[in-house]
């Protein structure tokens, strides 16, 4: 599980003149196992500090940061000797104590030689409450929740996970499968991401139990907002979050305030929704105004989409019945394609490692979900929840900019035509393997 989120730790472990790395994700995604994971496969030792309600770790980081005298305190709360040489040190919920954030920057310093990972369920929040971390000395990955293809993993059909991240896929092969892959989707949808809940179903293959973790993580998250939010932002983070299924089930998803409460305005909801982005609850899609290099720079920061951070998490909050699975396809077009829409953002997001925005044309005539920045190509991309293959506004957008290349998304068969790709919503990690200028259809 979570074999690309590994990898990229592999990778940080391995790499020369590394730093301390800070694994950032929202609460449940797997940043503690991983950490451990990371520790028990490819170092000697391990040595976790979790810094949570931990009075002997405040007290010990409200002193100097001195790497010596931290060490051996530490060495003390972790119960083992730390060498540099063969010891991953874990700082979890390393947020709790802000100086220790700060002490990243000193074994940056001072003491690169120990290989340190720090992680924490609001870390983004406290970093954007000012918390004081050496800017330049440490290295960031974002953990999400685990992809399609990493699911595959879980549910033993690795085989069939391998198919999709090659370098050049076999799509003859993949379509071959397509009824496998097809099923496994149905189950992803509902199933989601959560570590949690895949694990469970791996086990047990229990629609009801998985259920039941959902929402004790949707509680969770809940009280999270009490414990951690100011008093005063509390309800319009829960009136926010609270409306983002209804958001998402319109059939323009551009977020709209007034569907909050009538007459609700941005400025009384801007720290909600930072606070929720920081959190790892939320995704946020700007629109952009012209697809041109860098695509941030021509960012529109008025019009923007928001989704949750798991489909599964999404399906649980909306009360998608459990029958939806067993009737075709009919998962796929639920809510107006909103689950469709928010699975091909969680994969472009952990999968694809890309960040997506939206455009629209003028007067609205035209919208195209996503476009995306691949290495020195802007690829649109247009989301399909069924077979209809009609692809109106990614056409329009393909004859205004003439992209080199345009992919849509559904529940049809690879193919390419002479102005786009079609490629299956359940082949959608192959998009950065894919040389689209040398594949044929099958």
């Amino acid at each position: 599980m979570l074999r690309h989120a590994m990898n990229d730790l592999i990778e940080w472990k391995n790499r020369p003149g590394r730093k301390p790395l800070l694994l950032r994700g929202a609460r449940q995604v797997g940043k503690t196992w991983l950490m451990k994971e990371l520790g028990r496969l490819h170092f000697k030792n391990v040595a976790y500090i979790n810094f949570d309600n931990n009075e002997r770790m405040a007290a010990l980081f409200q002193g100097d940061l001195d790497i010596e005298r931290l060490i051996i305190s530490l060495q003390i709360e972790a119960g083992i000797t730390i060498n540099a040489a063969d010891t991953l040190l874990i700082f979890d919920e390393v947020q709790e104590v802000p100086r220790a954030l700060s002490s990243l920057k000193y074994f940056d310093e001072n003491a690169p030689e120990y290989a340190i990972i720090a992680a924490g369920s609001m870390l983004g929040v406290a970093l954007h409450q000012g918390t004081s971390f050496p800017v330049g000395k440490v290295e960031f990955l974002d953990l999400y929740p685990m992809s399609f293809t990493e699911f595959l993993d879980a549910m033993d059909m690795s085989q069939y996970a391998e198919l999709l991240v090659t370098d050049q896929p076999d799509f003859g092969m993949i379509t071959t499968f397509k009824g496998k892959y097809i099923d496994a989707l149905r189950q992803y949808y509902y199933i989601g991401g959560m570590p949690e809940a895949v694990y469970a179903f791996s086990q047990r293959h229990d629609f009801e139990e998985v259920r039941r973790i959902q929402m004790r993580l949707l509680d969770a998250y809940d009280q999270d907002f009490s414990k951690h939010a100011p008093n005063d932002t509390v309800p319009r983070i829960r009136m926010l979050w609270n409306s983002i299924p209804a958001q998402l089930a319109r059939e323009n998803r551009k977020f709209v305030y007034g569907h909050i409460r009538d007459g609700a305005r941005a400025r009384e909801y801007e720290l909600a929704m930072q606070w929720l982005l920081d959190c790892g609850l939320i995704h946020k899609v700007n629109r952009i105004t012209k697809p041109d290099m860098p695509l941030m720079a021509y960012v529109d920061q008025s019009a923007f989409k928001l989704y949750m951070l798991d489909v599964g998490l999404l399906a649980a909050k909306s009360n998608l019945d459990l029958k939806s699975l067993l009737e075709g396809n009919r998962v796929f077009e639920e809510f107006k394609g909103a689950l469709t829409e928010q699975y091909v953002l969680q994969q472009l997001l952990s999968d694809c490692h890309m960040q997506p925005y939206y455009w629209t044309a003028e007067r609205a005539t035209a919208e195209v979900d996503f476009v995306c920045q691949l290495e020195s190509d802007i690829i649109p991309m247009e989301v399909k929840a069924e077979e209809n293959l009609k692809a109106k506004s990614l056409k329009q957008y393909v004859e205004k900019f003439s992209p080199e290349y345009a992919i849509r998304t559904s529940m049809s068969d690879y193919r390419k035509e002479e102005w786009l790709t079609n490629l299956p919503l359940y082949a959608l990690r192959s998009i950065n393997h894919c040389d689209f200028s040398t594949l044929e259809s099958p």
